[in-house]
């Protein structure tokens, strides 16, 4: 029975790497203007990091991941200008907002078959850098970073995992944003999902 315990409490490592489609979502805006900004375009960024695979019985393990990132989410706002007596359009402001960040997800994966499992969990996201970016001037640069970001972002997640062998395989996840990324202010969501490849080395 010793042997039996110490057999399926394998832990297993490895790296991964993929694609992030990300979302930004205002779910309030503070006055009229602000809200030509809410519509926002989603973002494509990458991830990679590591992992730690810890079974507790043959279908049911925990999982530990680092993960590095971007998420984010872009806008445009047409801007007019007033000349005599009429109202020319003067062009189109573009803004792009990026959180940089590293995810800490933790799961619970149960296999329903060797090669599927199902896994959710909530994913511990730390930003590093926070900014927004434009083609226009703001504050005299182009680009300044967010004050008003929350240290620490949580997303909970589900999402599925299938191997192709002992060593590599796929997974695919959807991060749900349900709550505020900032202190005060304006109530901004980003939610996001990832699909990406993995080695397993053990």
């Amino acid at each position: 029975m010793a042997v039996s315990s110490l057999t399926l409490a394998q832990t297993h490592f490895g790296v991964k790497a993929g694609y992030i489609n990300s979302s930004l979502d205002w779910k309030d805006s503070p006055d009229t203007f602000w809200e030509d900004f809410s519509d926002f375009d989603s973002k494509s960024y990458f991830y990679v990091g590591g992992f730690a695979e810890h079974f507790l019985t043959t279908k049911l393990a925990l999982q530990g991941e680092l993960i590095y990132t971007e998420l984010g989410g872009k806008t445009a706002v047409d801007l007019y200008d007033l000349v005599g007596n009429e109202i020319i359009q003067g062009g189109t402001m573009e803004l792009k907002y990026k959180y940089s960040q590293i995810q800490v997800p933790i799961s619970a994966k149960y296999y329903i078959i060797d090669k599927f499992s199902v896994l959710g969990g909530f994913n511990f996201g730390f930003n590093v850098d926070s900014k927004i970016k434009s083609d226009f001037t703001i504050n005299g640069n182009s680009s300044n970073k967010l004050e008003n970001v929350k240290s620490i972002n949580v997303f909970p997640f589900i999402g599925t995992e299938f191997h192709f062998n002992k060593n590599i395989f796929a997974d695919a996840r959807y991060n749900f944003g349900i709550s505020n990324i900032n202190k005060e202010g304006i109530d901004t969501r980003v939610s996001f999902f990832q699909i990406g490849l993995g080695y397993r080395f053990k």
